[in-house]
């Protein structure tokens, strides 16, 4: 089973509660939702009974403890490396002026005869 997915469930079923859960992780509720539908689906059994209330069902408590003790088991994820930002732009001036009628094109030498 996936840690990710695991850790997801684990919050539901800490939280009984889709929202609250969702923020705790600091994801969105969609996600949430498609996360635990991948895990019903690979277990094959609804985990919680979403009738008015969220519950664990029985598989659900049964799958709680194996997810907590395999989640201990599994090593912290790496730190993904924090980006500065981009490449530094060099000034390039002032650009162009607007074109006033019947002047010459700012920054453009005339044509001499």
């Amino acid at each position: 089973m996936n840690v990710t997915l695991l850790q997801r469930f684990v919050a539901v079923a800490e939280e009984l509660h889709f929202p609250r859960a969702a923020d705790s992780l600091g994801i969105p509720l969609a996600s949430l939702y498609s996360s635990i539908e991948k895990l019903e689906t690979e277990v094959g059994a609804p985990l919680f009974s979403r009738g008015g209330e969220t519950r664990l069902t029985a598989v659900g408590e049964m799958l709680l403890p194996e997810a907590k003790k395999e989640l201990a088991a599994s090593p912290a994820p790496a730190k993904k490396p924090v980006n500065a930002g981009g490449k530094a732009k060099a000034s390039k001036g002032k650009g162009r002026a607007p074109v006033v009628k019947g002047q010459p094109k700012p920054y453009k030498k005339r044509q001499g005869r």
